[in-house]
């Protein structure tokens, strides 16, 4: 066989193709060597998509730190500008409120016979009803108890009258109230005989009336579209509030439910229903008055204010079956309305209310 000859070219172009078909064999089964010569776009875009995230995660970085630092120093001009909430983060501490004064009121005196006890007050009142609290007596739980006589009933009727006289209330303008849930309360009806035996005639209120009569006493014309009023007496709790132009009220558990062994479970059950039905809007600022809301507002009053913000009800410690059962309540209807503003008015009382109305 004749030996076949080949040129210089010839024995290139064998050798290239020996190592580029070495190079795909070897390609097989070492990994290093496969992205080699192949489509780089998945690398390429998992490099670039990296590397975003990369700068993502600093600039973002960046900008908790910044927005930590503003906050940081948005949170401290607002505790230097905005008074230390009270309740929640969005209660105030403080409740600015002006009412009008009276012009050339005419003095008028009301003794409340509640649950608990004895309320006198002598109030200012003008033509167009503003008033200002001239004097207030506030009683005992004598009555509630059913610890008074008829002496103790008349004796101490006989002093909040004559304090009233002395101070320059007619005769004609005494009047004298039975509270809803004085009516429930034995006693009640040895009161009403001493006062008729003295010449005087007795009102007596509905819960409903009683809870318009707070209202009007210490809901300001102003809050009427947002806000709400309530009142926790001894014997009955009065929830109220503007409703188309109409006043609603209604009616609850009382501070000494305790005394009828209701348990605090089915208390707080029903005032928190009763006041989560409130209508949309008119829980803003709850005005709030009675017994215990008295003791939760004295302790956190500044000077002499007409106003108090009260504390939240986790806030307070109960002393005492009462204040155990309010405090209850309290909660209850702070947390039946999301209302963090529960403001206690110094000088109203529904039976001011009752005096506005005649």
């Amino acid at each position: 066989m004749a030996s076949l000859k080949l040129t210089a070219f010839s024995r290139l172009l064998i050798v290239v193709a020996i190592a580029v078909g070495a190079f795909f064999i070897a390609r097989q089964f070492v990994p290093a060597l496969q992205n080699i010569g192949g489509d780089t776009t998945e690398v390429t875009t998992d490099a670039n998509a990296n590397a975003n995230n990369s700068n993502t995660t600093n600039s973002n970085a960046n900008n908790a730190n910044n927005n930590s630092e503003n906050n940081s120093n948005t949170n401290a001009n607002t505790e230097t500008a905005k008074p230390t909430p009270t309740n929640n983060n969005s209660a105030p501490s403080t409740f600015n409120y002006t009412p009008a004064t009276p012009q050339n009121g005419t003095l008028k005196g009301v003794v409340e016979l509640g649950a608990s006890g004895f309320n006198s007050f002598i109030v200012n009142i003008d033509a167009r009803k503003n008033w200002k609290l001239q004097k207030a007596d506030w009683g005992n739980s004598f009555v509630y108890d059913k610890m008074a006589t008829a002496r103790d009933i008349r004796d101490g009727l006989k002093a909040f009258i004559g304090d009233m006289v002395d101070y320059g209330v007619t005769g004609k303008n005494i009047h004298f109230v039975v509270s809803s849930g004085a009516q429930k309360v034995d006693n009640t009806l040895k009161i009403i005989k001493e006062l008729q035996g003295m010449g005087y005639f007795v009102n007596t209120v509905t819960p409903e009336q009683e809870g318009r009569y707070a209202l009007q006493a210490s809901l300001p014309k102003q809050y009427y579209g947002n806000s709400f009023m309530v009142d926790i007496g001894s014997g009955n709790t009065k929830i109220s509030y503007i409703n188309n132009a109409q006043v609603q009220a209604l009616e609850t558990y009382g501070a000494k439910y305790y005394k009828d062994n209701v348990d605090d479970a089915t208390v707080y059950r029903e005032v928190r229903q009763m006041s989560g039905n409130l209508p949309a809007g008119k829980t803003k600022t709850c005005f709030i008055l009675g017994g215990v809301p008295f003791k939760l507002a004295k302790e956190v009053r500044k000077g002499d204010e007409r106003y108090t913000v009260l504390k939240a009800p986790s806030d307070y410690t109960a002393e005492g079956a009462k204040m155990t059962s309010g405090l209850n309540i309290y909660k209850a209807l702070s947390e039946g309305t999301n209302c963090d503003t529960f403001v206690f008015d110094w000088e109203g009382n529904f039976t001011i209310g009752f005096l506005l109305s005649l």
